[in-house]
């Protein structure tokens, strides 16, 4: 979303904390790592305990192997004025990354070699789409997702890990609503789960809405959820732990600490979505699953949620963006002014 790029700049200076404090000794904490740029990362893949991948702005790309205890820019050539907004790592070596923003500032580059070179694969040929975010059902098929383009979404597919994409017809899905829009705040407003199943988080409407595909991408259907819309509230991030149990988390960016609904749960692969007993306080962008415990963060700090997303507890006050944990519990957190933070226990 073009105006979410702009006013989120402000707030994610007024927000940075220099510490984040756990609530209590039971909870989590964050550990922050040392990366030596001030480069804002709204783009994170866990791969390991040991490896994970980090994107931002001025073209920076980061990748640590051993850790988090050093960082090495890996980023594509040439690319110091693109914002790399979020990145898909399958492993230490195979990466692709996305830079947003309307017309060929949208572009997909994968790297091969743990980021020594990069192939540029996509380069967004109209100028009236945007696009937010990529995820992938495994390494070779996986869906990029734009903002609406004559009032339809739009969206590009892979079928060999992201060397070469095409787009999905605008057929496949119902109409977008007057504003609505993807955000690209954490690299999740796109989520897969299983070889089928995806959805598409909006904003910007009249509703917040999630959008279901059950085929791999071909056929999509829009729900509408309990979130608040405006041009700077919706849902900014999805995440499913199986097929049919997720949560949609977000708010109003503009005004983080509104009150209101954050989150909103479904049991049934998205058709309908409730909000929960609790919320946590604020506006959050980035939601990953962690066994069954749910871990939410935002400019205003970190949550957990122990029970499916019903009751949440905040564990952190610094300011994060995104998060994303690995199948084994490993999980990173990263944001604003090359913050990156690896969670402990």
């Amino acid at each position: 979303m073009r105006a979410f790029r702009r006013v989120l700049v402000l707030i994610a200076v007024l927000s940075v904390s220099s510490g984040g404090v756990a609530a209590a000794s039971s909870l989590p904490s964050w550990r922050l790592l040392p990366t030596e740029t001030t480069a804002q990362f709204r783009g994170l893949s866990a791969v390991s305990e040991r490896v994970a991948w980090v994107s931002g702005t001025q073209g920076t790309v980061l990748r640590t192997a051993d850790g988090g205890r050093s960082w090495r820019p890996v980023g594509p050539p040439d690319t110091g004025k693109l914002e790399f907004r979020d990145i898909e790592a399958f492993d230490a070596d195979h990466a692709v990354v996305l830079s947003i923003g309307p017309g060929a500032d949208s572009r997909i580059y994968r790297t091969d070699d743990a980021g020594k070179h990069w192939r540029q694969t996509f380069s967004n040929p109209d100028s009236a789409a945007f696009y937010d975010c990529l995820a992938f059902f495994d390494p070779w098929r996986g869906l990029a997702m734009s903002d609406p383009v004559d009032g339809k979404f739009r969206m590009q597919a892979t079928f060999d890990g992201g060397r070469s994409w095409k787009q999905i017809p605008d057929t496949a899905f119902p109409p977008a609503e007057p504003g609505e829009a993807g955000f690209a705040a954490s690299g999740q407003c796109i989520a897969t789960s299983g070889p089928f199943d995806a959805w598409l988080a909006t904003g910007g409407g009249p509703h917040a809405r999630v959008l279901h595909s059950g085929d791999g991408g071909r056929h999509w259907t829009a729900a509408e959820t309990p979130l608040p819309s405006s041009a700077s509230a919706g849902v900014f991030a999805v995440a499913f732990r199986t097929p049919w149990q997720g949560v949609a988390i977000g708010g109003d960016y503009a005004n983080p600490t509104a009150p209101g609904p954050a989150v909103a749960l479904s049991h049934d692969r998205g058709r309908s979505w409730r909000t929960p007993p609790e919320h946590p306080a604020g506006y959050r962008s980035g939601l990953a699953w962690r066994g069954g415990t749910v871990l939410a963060v935002g400019p205003g700090g970190s949550d957990l949620s122990r029970d499916g997303g019903r009751r949440w507890t905040s564990f952190d006050n610094g300011s994060f963006d995104t998060v994303d944990c690995t199948w084994s519990g490993a999980c990173w957190a990263s944001g604003a002014k090359g913050r990156v933070a690896k969670l402990i226990p």
